[in-house]
């Protein structure tokens, strides 16, 4: 490869990056942003965005790449060196909160623009780490439920989906809102509400 060769590839990679960075900050400012609107406020020709992106659907579904990407860091993260699998949920749910608020409005218009198998399909790696997570705790007792783990784990998806909906709707607090979706998770997997607030309170402050 070439030196210029590279250095398009780079200015490309960094026009990419930067499209994304805007596309991002203008969708979670107003969802109907346009790729015109878009192409402005990163200050490149419209030509330029389509260039990367062919189309509005495809920039929002590498957004939704990139929300995913940032989820499973936080997971891995927060349940690293964690044995018990109550605390280590909750860790896990606190953690994947903080980066999903972020993107709450970018996951409700993925929800028009991308299907939900492809959003399942995305979350496919977070939800097998969960499962596992369930599994321990439902033979360990700390959890009890009549679903089996796999769909306990899709439970909890779209309790955290409906969460992040509330919050939109102006129904739930923004800031209590990561706290009460944790406790409500451990709730729905059999724990004592009054235990899962007690785990909640005590990791939250730990944090």
């Amino acid at each position: 490869m070439t030196a210029m060769t590279t250095g398009n590839t780079s200015r490309a990679d960094a026009n990419r990056r930067r499209i994304l960075d805007v596309a991002l900050a203008e969708l979670l400012r107003d969802p109907d942003a346009s790729m015109d609107q878009i192409a402005r406020a990163a200050g490149v020709v419209r030509r330029t965005v389509y260039g990367h992106f062919p189309s509005r659907e495809a920039l929002i579904s590498t957004l939704v790449d990139g929300a995913v990407e940032a989820l499973a860091d936080a997971d891995a993260r927060a349940r690293d060196g964690v044995a018990d699998p109550a605390e280590s949920v909750a860790r896990s749910v606190l953690a994947i909160w903080e980066i999903a608020d972020r993107y709450r409005l970018l996951v409700a218009l993925a929800q028009r623009t991308v299907t939900v198998q492809g959003i399942r399909e995305r979350l496919a790696p977070l939800r097998a780490n969960k499962v596992e997570l369930l599994q321990r705790g439902l033979a360990a007792g700390v959890f009890s439920s009549p679903l089996p783990a796999p769909a306990l784990a899709y439970v909890h998806e779209q309790l955290l989906f409906a969460v992040m909906e509330a919050v939109n709707d102006g129904l739930v607090a923004a800031d209590e809102a990561g706290r009460s979706a944790t406790v409500t998770v451990l709730t729905a997997a059999g724990m004592p509400a009054s235990l899962a607030t007690a785990l909640v309170a005590k990791v939250s402050a730990e944090s």
